[in-house]
């Protein structure tokens, strides 16, 4: 457990070596559990450890005393306190679907304290583009392939209730029984989209100075439109994933964790 002043943050590391990449999971109100074991390696042994942590009000890490729920700007506090932790150094930022989103905003904060930010399948860099990817989801968990799933599952096993729950994230939703069961924390997740309120990022991450990379499945229900904006906001690389849904780390690992390791270095 990690204490950040008013309230302890569970962590795990990954690996050894000199060099330390931060884990930021989705949701929000998710943990870091599901981006394991697929983003371990990222890792690369005597050069690149990894640092997960469940966000504030997520997973294994308690609201403290008195809140009822947090904002964004609290989650980012504690990510530059997660970075004086390890030293203080400028951070090297992986954020994941919410938590690529929770890369952005530490970056518009703190420019001068982050060195690298990758981001894959990245939420949307604008609130005005949220419903589109809400009506996709929707309509990628109709699909007759998910059906077929259902019928194929067994509905008294958790793995495969949650891999019904999560198949529409999926190009293939059969691949959804691959990923680890986590748990959305509703009052985690209302309170950091609150917070936001009508954001667009996008033109302060155009005044940003920092190296970036984004990664984005064709077939994920968050457009790719909207990760290729962000991309050329950021002057970012843009991986697009051929045949991949939301999750890449499991329906795409080898176009994935290639150029995201050159890209870190």
């Amino acid at each position: 457990m990690l204490d950040v002043g008013d309230a302890q943050l569970h962590t795990m590391e990954i690996g050894d070596g000199p060099a330390v990449a931060v884990m930021l999971h989705g949701g929000p109100g998710a943990s870091h559990d599901y981006l394991r074991p697929g983003l371990d390696a990222v890792a690369e042994p005597g050069r690149r450890r990894l640092f997960y942590y469940d966000q504030r009000g997520s997973g294994r890490s308690a609201l403290a005393p008195g809140d009822a729920a947090v904002g964004w700007s609290t989650h980012v506090a504690d990510l530059d306190a997660v970075r004086e932790h390890l030293g203080g150094a400028p951070l090297t930022l992986v954020g994941y679907s919410w938590g690529a989103l929770l890369a952005m905003l530490y970056a518009i904060e703190h420019p001068d304290r982050v060195a690298r930010l990758a981001l894959i399948s990245p939420a949307p860099a604008a609130a005005r583009e949220r419903a589109e990817a809400r009506e996709r989801l929707t309509q990628m968990g109709q699909r007759p392939s998910v059906q077929a799933l259902r019928e194929r599952l067994d509905l008294k096993d958790r793995q495969h209730r949650f891999a019904l729950a999560v198949a529409g994230y999926f190009a293939h939703p059969e691949r959804a029984v691959e990923l680890t069961p986590f748990v959305v924390k509703q009052s985690a997740e209302e309170a950091v989209w609150k917070s936001l309120g009508d954001y667009d990022l996008r033109p302060k991450l155009r005044a940003l100075k920092v190296r970036a990379f984004v990664a984005h499945g064709d077939v994920d229900p968050i457009p790719l439109a909207t990760a290729r904006a962000t991309a050329e906001a950021l002057g970012a690389e843009l991986v697009t994933l051929g045949d991949c849904g939301h999750v890449p780390y499991v329906e795409a690992p080898s176009a994935l964790l290639p150029p995201l390791r050159r890209f870190l270095g």
